[in-house]
Parts: structure tokens; C-alpha cells; sequence
């Protein structure tokens, strides 16, 4: 059996947005007991991620190192057709992922005790941002 459903989230700019919930909704909304969850993002400058749950300060820390890594205006990157934000959000992009899959088990997420599934805007403005969410199993 399989289940769609896309889902529109709100950012207010670069950082994460828990989705956990919405998500486990989801699973719970599907009627499938044992599968897996797929989820899709449909973008190019936000990405998906599973990270510590419990402290908020593990996705700020993320955060910093990404901005060492990755800054806004490097004078490597010629794509800049938004503004100085733009590449560095693509290639943050291309280094997280666009897609997860996290099992399911009695029809809900196995994810672990301070596991969240979070979107990672890595634009600075805000954005509605579409993930697609497939269960699947039985």
C-alpha cells in the first residue's frame, strides 16, 4: 500500500524547522503499519536533515559550521542571481540531503530518542518550502 501526501512549510529564513510532528501525522494518517517514509524536497536551496531533538544549540552549532564552510558572497561562485545568499544555499543543498527514509513500525516513525526530522533553509528570507511525504509497506 502507499501513501502521498505534500506538505508546505513556512520558514522565516536560514535555519531548521521541526517537521517531526506533521510527518509522524502523517504515518499515523496512512493506516500502513510497516514500511518505510520517504520524504522529498522540492527545492534546490533547503534540505532535509535528522539531528539531535533535545538541544536546540546541536542545529546552531550546525549552523555556524555550515556558514564557516559555505559563506554567504564567497568571490568563488559566479551563480549569484538572487544575491549573495544563493550558491552557498545550493551547495549546502548538494552537502545535506534532499531526501530521507526512516522505517516504520506500528505505524510510527522509528526514529531514536533524540532523533527530529528537520528542513534546513539555507536561504535568508523567508520561504514556503513543499515536502513530499511516501509511506509505503503494509
Amino acid at each position: 500500500m502507499w501513501y502521498r501526501k505534500t506538505i508546505t512549510v513556512s520558514t522565516s529564513g536560514r535555519g531548521t524547522v521541526d517537521i517531526t510532528r506533521r510527518v509522524a501525522e502523517l504515518v499515523h494518517d496512512s493506516g500502513i503499519g510497516t514500511g518505510q517514509c520517504h520524504l522529498f524536497i522540492q527545492h534546490t536551496s533547503a534540505s532535509l536533515i535528522i539531528s539531535e531533538n533535545a538541544d536546540a544549540a546541536v542545529r546552531r552549532d550546525l549552523e555556524t559550521f555550515f556558514g564557516d564552510l559555505v559563506p554567504d558572497g564567497d568571490d568563488r561562485f559566479v551563480h549569484d542571481d538572487e544575491g549573495p545568499d544563493d550558491m552557498p544555499a545550493h551547495v549546502r543543498s548538494v552537502l545535506t540531503a534532499t531526501e530521507l527514509s526512516v522505517p516504520v513500525e506500528h505505524a510510527r516513525l522509528m526514529l531514536g530518542t533524540w532523533q527530529g526530522i528537520y528542513l534546513w533553509e539555507h536561504r535568508r528570507a523567508p520561504h514556503q518550502r513543499q515536502v513530499v511525504v511516501t509511506v509505503f509497506g503494509n
